[in-house]
């Protein structure tokens, strides 16, 4: 890069004519780009409840044996300990299984981009940014 506010210099400009496939590709790109923000963004919020469930688990382990209230969807239900405890357990696989699957995804977005990255910047070199930052 020069000096120019990221303008490129003169030797690194690459005047290769955009072809419809390399449309195609800078344009699947940018879908598995947008599609890995929103894979990690969900990622992230399974995590947190995640988090959240193991604490309301934990709570139960210290509890005295007493019934409890359990949220499920917008309504409390009385239920046991033991009962809660279960219903928790299931939730942290559902969860699991579900952040498992987002990250397996995770994976092939960035295999995915990595070819395509190759193929990007072979054709145009540095008159092509794939980077985020």
């Amino acid at each position: 890069m020069s000096g120019q506010g990221g303008m490129l210099a003169p030797e690194e400009e690459n005047d290769a004519e955009v072809r419809l496939g390399d449309q195609e590709n800078i344009n699947k790109f940018g879908r598995l780009n947008a599609r890995l923000y929103e894979v990690r963004g969900e990622r992230d919020d399974l995590k947190k409840k995640l988090e959240r469930i193991d604490d309301a688990s934990t709570e139960l382990m210290m509890g005295s044996g007493d019934r409890v209230m359990l949220l499920l969807g917008d309504a409390f239900f009385e239920c046991t300990e033991e009962e809660a405890t279960e219903h928790c357990e299931a939730e942290v696989e559902r969860f699991q299984s579900t952040v498992d699957e987002l990250e397996e995804e995770e994976g092939r977005i960035l295999t995915e981009q990595e070819e395509l990255k190759k193929l990007l910047y072979a054709r145009f070199g540095k008159s092509i940014n794939l980077e985020d930052k």
